[in-house]
């Protein structure tokens, strides 16, 4: 009983001091990468039935890659370790037990960025019942900010794009780091690619289809078209060989909202037909129906025994960027 008033005065005093009380105050730098996340949470909750709850949230499994990867790196601390150092993290949970209610996002108040989400509740079972309700959000929350973050680091430097063709043609701006480099320019096909190191990289795809039937419109033929841009414009290293989508993995096809229209989200495997190359790939399928086509951006990652979380999740940051006149 003693430790639980302990920790409850603990966490009283942490929120009412999450509210900064000099307004001019300048804040320091945050720390931490993106999709890293600390969770402020007593061992008592984070080891038993509330932390397995949380669990299925930040430990899923990220859609299409290769190895198996969490949705986030997780440090975890107890609420009395919560201290200045942890206190610049860039994302933090804090997750306990209270006198009442509560669940609220801030940012930045101890350094910037910075996203705070406290979820308090007075029991354990209606903690376990808020974590389930508030898991998915979170997760949203979180992701959102660190695409935000990515997006103002690589705004720094950005490819000089009035200058592609097929850009141009096709009426789409997007916000490409310098560190991109053209590999074709087509004017109906757009390939970028990063070198991340020795034999690593990320690539950028942009290209149009039109609009033949409902199907089309409905993201019915996605695959179907992916493979044959594919056969068309990636080549392998020899002839017959050009990149596809992996048959033995089916991708995640979802609606989506991008640049205001309607898209498809498409997550999956690619891998170069009659050779030993794979990776993870990235698409956006966005219905342009006042022009009657498709409009597909797309970014793939070639990494071979490497995480590639993260490499997927910059492309995301890029690819989010699309703007279509």
């Amino acid at each position: 009983m003693k430790n639980y008033l302990l920790s409850t005065l603990f966490l009283s005093l942490l929120f009412i001091s999450c509210t900064p009380k000099n307004p001019k105050l300048v804040l320091v730098d945050s720390n931490g990468r993106m999709n890293q996340l600390l969770l402020v949470m007593n061992n008592d909750l984070w080891e038993h039935k509330e932390g397995d709850e949380l669990k299925v949230a930040l430990y899923e499994e990220v859609h299409g890659l290769p190895q198996k990867e969490p949705q986030f790196n997780v440090t975890h601390v107890e609420v009395n370790g919560f201290g200045y150092l942890f206190k610049k993290s860039k994302s933090i949970l804090i997750v306990g037990l209270g006198k009442k209610s509560e669940y609220s996002i801030q940012t930045n108040i101890y350094a910037k960025p910075q996203t705070i989400i406290k979820l308090i509740e007075p029991t354990k079972e209606e903690l376990i019942k808020s974590i389930q309700e508030k898991r998915a959000e979170i997760v949203k929350v979180f992701k959102e900010e660190d695409l935000k973050a990515v997006q103002y680091r690589l705004r720094n430097k950005l490819f000089e794009t009035k200058n592609l063709t097929t850009l141009t043609k096709l009426g789409v701006s997007m916000e490409i780091p310098d560190s991109y480099k053209l590999v074709d320019d087509t004017g109906d096909f757009l390939w970028l690619r990063q070198h991340i190191q020795k034999q690593q990289t990320m690539n950028l795809l942009v290209y149009e289809l039109p609009i033949n039937s409902s199907d089309d419109e409905a993201g019915k033929n996605i695959l179907l078209a992916r493979d044959a841009i594919g056969e068309k414009f990636i080549p392998g290293a020899k002839e017959g060989m050009y990149m596809i989508t992996e048959a033995a993995y089916i991708p995640q096809i979802l609606p989506t909202i991008l640049d205001g229209k309607k898209a498809y989200q498409t997550r999956g495997k690619w891998e170069v037909k009659g050779a030993f190359m794979a990776g993870p790939f990235l698409s956006y399928t966005l219905v342009d129906k006042p022009n009657n086509r498709l409009v597909v951006i797309e970014g793939f990652t070639y990494a071979p025994a490497t995480n590639k979380r993260d490499y997927m999740f910059e492309i995301e940051a890029v690819l989010k960027t699309v703007k279509i006149q």
